[in-house]
């Protein structure tokens, strides 16, 4: 190996342009302007190959790092797991994956069983495999539908883009696969028909169960949303509406897929953001925070229910026939297991709750201040601000100002988000998920560079 690739920050940077394919980025630009390499991480602080330092306000780039970077303990449980088993395919057990199943499912009373993979997207594909699997065993193949909600996301691949609400990461992927059936998104700053609080709450839900009754009840077998919808634009539910799709789904006998990638392990200061709202899911996916980034893990949880749909020895094909490569490696659950101690540990998941608040405080009083935010929304720390051209009108502010003031931040040695080419038309909200480690000097510097960016924006 070259030894400038590890001595030299040139050669990195060199190394990167030159066989690097980038995540989510178009590339022309690094033909005149650096990529960037970030090399250390320690809490919620982090440095770029060329030594500058930045506040992590998005947990590792996409809402992963929940308990912060440099935990020892996590990187130290993974090495002792791949020294004496890394690895053996999921077709048998393991350790870790059996502890951490375990204690996983004593956080989530009505679930029983853990398939674990590699990835938020390949949990989701699972989920829907099931659910079609289901519909084909039990249904005659007819409940195969599954409806998902404009804006959200539930991962990159063509079935999970089938489902995906983000007609700009859709865009040149298509032809997608059928049966996927949209239904309108429960955002109240830009509510269908003017309603407001729980009578637009309900009323979003209704809109779910129209798109039901067209389709046909006997039709549909899964109903998959965010708790929080997230690259979306952190789109808080309002008040009556989980209820109320909860009641739908039950009543057409639907199951409920609750995609926790984001919301899950704390972030919205609960263990998963379908707590908020009092509901008892079928299934629930997981990954980015399972084992906060520090090794590759997912999972797909079922009801014991629907576990027992597969349980049938006298149809050869009845099973459910499905591999994770990597979803046998050992040093996912082994991190899991590590992670989810840290955060029953330091009561992260109590330290989101009152940080948010705190946050959430915060950004309304920047609204106070800053007529460009038209909306401030989230919980925990989960939040997001909408950035408008009018208050009056809620014209969206065009993103291209929106990116200068997430670079204005990264200038400033803040790392901040933003829907970025999701929505069309909408792409004006800035995202924020630090870890669940940070406090109150951490939000208030968060703050201070979005209200500087804001501020030189131009008028």
């Amino acid at each position: 190996m070259d030894d400038r690739a590890t001595n030299d920050p040139s050669a990195v940077i060199e190394a990167d342009r030159a066989h690097v394919w980038h995540h989510l980025l178009q590339h022309k630009p690094y033909e005149t302007v650096d990529p960037r390499i970030m090399v250390e991480g320690r809490g919620m602080r982090v440095w770029d190959i060329t030594g500058k330092e930045h506040l992590d306000a998005v947990s590792g780039g996409v809402w992963t790092v929940n308990v912060g970077f440099g935990r020892t303990e996590i990187a130290d449980a993974v090495r002792d797991q791949l020294v004496t088993m890394n690895y053996w395919a999921g077709a048998q057990g393991t350790v870790p994956a059996a502890r951490f199943a375990e204690r996983l499912i004593e956080k989530m009373p009505g679930l029983s069983r853990v398939y674990f993979g590699s990835s938020g997207s390949e949990a989701n594909e699972k989920a829907f495999k099931m659910v079609r699997q289901i519909s084909a065993k039990h249904h005659g193949g007819r409940k195969s539908k599954i409806l998902y909600r404009d804006r959200d996301y539930h991962g990159t691949t063509i079935a999970c883009l089938s489902a995906g609400g983000q007609k700009e990461r859709n865009a040149q992927y298509g032809p997608f696969v059928p049966e996927f059936v949209a239904v309108p998104h429960c955002l109240e700053y830009r509510a269908q028909e003017g309603l407001a609080g729980e009578d637009y709450g309900v009323r979003a839900a209704e809109e779910i169960e129209k798109v039901i009754l067209r389709e046909g009840p006997e039709t549909v077998g899964a109903l998959c949303l965010e708790p929080i919808t997230a690259g979306g634009g952190i789109i808080v539910p309002p008040r009556g509406y989980w209820e109320k799709v909860q009641e739908i789904c039950r009543k057409y006998e639907i199951l409920l897929h609750i995609d926790e990638v984001v919301c899950g392990m704390g972030r919205t200061g609960r263990w998963f953001g379908y707590e908020q709202f009092g509901v008892q899911p079928d299934i629930v996916t997981l990954a980015k925070g399972v084992a906060s980034g520090y090794a590759a893990i997912s999972a797909c949880v079922t009801t014991e229910a629907v576990f027992e749909m597969f349980k049938d020895d006298t149809d050869p094909l009845g099973y459910f026939r499905d591999i994770s490569t990597f979803g046998g490696c050992t040093g996912g659950p082994a991190a899991a297991l590590a992670n989810m101690d840290i955060i029953e540990r330091e009561d992260l998941c109590g330290n989101s709750a009152r940080t948010g608040a705190y946050f959430g405080e915060q950004l309304h009083a920047l609204a106070d201040r800053q007529p460009l935010i038209g909306d401030v929304r989230g919980i925990g720390l989960f939040q997001g601000i909408e950035l408008v051209a009018d208050r009056r009108t809620k014209e969206p502010l065009d993103e291209r100002q929106v990116m200068a003031a997430v670079a204005d931040c990264l200038k400033q040695g803040v790392i901040v988000g933003a829907t970025n080419r999701s929505v069309p038309g909408y792409n004006n909200t800035i995202l924020f998920a630090p870890a669940l480690i940070a406090g109150q000097g951490e939000i208030d510097e968060i703050v201070g560079a979005v209200e500087g960016a804001l501020s030189r924006l131009p008028g």
